[in-house]
């Protein structure tokens, strides 16, 4: 009796094997445009022999068929049909869609051990801190009553110093980004005065177009006047600042006094007066 129901030809993602031509054999190669086809199961395969329809009345292993009784030579096969991926077991590429998952469908439990990687995940969801670099200042740097920049900077690299990604480039006193994105920039400074320094300022200073540095953020400390011996201060400033060009867009790092009569402290041991960079997303334009 021939199959009765619904047409196959409706049913979605069926492959349609190559016919068989029976040899007296039991078993017989599965091929698809002549090419070696492997099911998903025997379950998955619909096959006419004679005009009747055949099902889990066979085995499959790999691409291979086997009736467990010979097939005479004189029988014809009539169509060799396959409930391919999204009929069966395996949806196919790009069925799932987030109307189809249920409510707390997707559990811990659910995801395989090492199956979500960050090539997996979409930009917009991010990856946290992918960035994270400092330095400091490796010697004392006298006060000077007109801005200056900054220059003796070294990496921070003692007592278990850690970063995160790729790491700040720094050229006569000028930090380049290792990438666009949207950056936390944070300095501190330790000064030592004498006599009469009535207040020091230090400032980030950005560039948008690799020639202009504008003052982002600044902070100063102030003293009383005519102090007979040594003082000391610190200053804290931050700044976050829009990295969408790293050819064009740096910072460099400016102080200035009202007089020539201490110093920002430097060392290659501890962080006195540093810099630290934190990427905190992409770029926002």
């Amino acid at each position: 009796m021939a199959y009765l129901g619904r047409g196959l030809d409706k049913i979605s993602n069926i492959e349609v094997l190559d016919n068989i031509t029976f040899d007296g054999s039991s078993s017989y190669s599965i091929t698809k445009g002549s090419v070696a086809f492997t099911p998903n199961s025997a379950q998955s395969c619909l096959i006419s022999i004679d005009g009747v329809v055949q099902a889990t009345n066979f085995t499959v292993s790999s691409s291979t068929i086997d009736f467990g009784v010979a097939i005479p030579s004189t029988s014809v096969c009539n169509f060799f049909l396959h409930y391919g991926t999204g009929v069966m077991t395996v949806p196919s590429d790009g069925s799932v869609t987030t109307a189809k998952l249920g409510d707390s469908a997707v559990t811990t439990a659910k995801i395989n051990d090492g199956a979500i990687t960050s090539a997996k995940i979409n930009s917009s969801v991010g990856l946290g801190i992918t960035m994270a670099d400092q330095w400091r200042l490796t010697t004392n740097t006298s006060i000077t009553t007109s801005y200056a920049t900054l220059t003796a900077w070294e990496q921070s690299d003692t007592y278990g110093a850690g970063t995160i990604g790729s790491s700040m480039s720094v050229s006569s006193g000028i930090f380049t980004f290792p990438s666009t994105g949207t950056y936390l920039i944070h300095a501190q400074a330790y000064v030592s005065i004498n006599n009469d320094q009535r207040y020091n300022t230090m400032k980030i200073a950005v560039t948008t177009d690799n020639s202009s540095y504008n003052e982002a953020s600044a902070g100063s400390q102030f003293i009383k006047v005519a102090q007979s011996n040594y003082t000391i201060g610190n200053l804290n400033i931050s700044y976050i600042f829009n990295v969408s060009d790293t050819s064009n867009r740096k910072v460099r790092f400016e102080i200035i006094g009202s007089a020539a009569n201490g110093n920002f402290g430097g060392s290659t041991d501890q962080n006195i007066t540093a810099v630290r960079f934190i990427r905190l997303g992409d770029s926002t334009w």
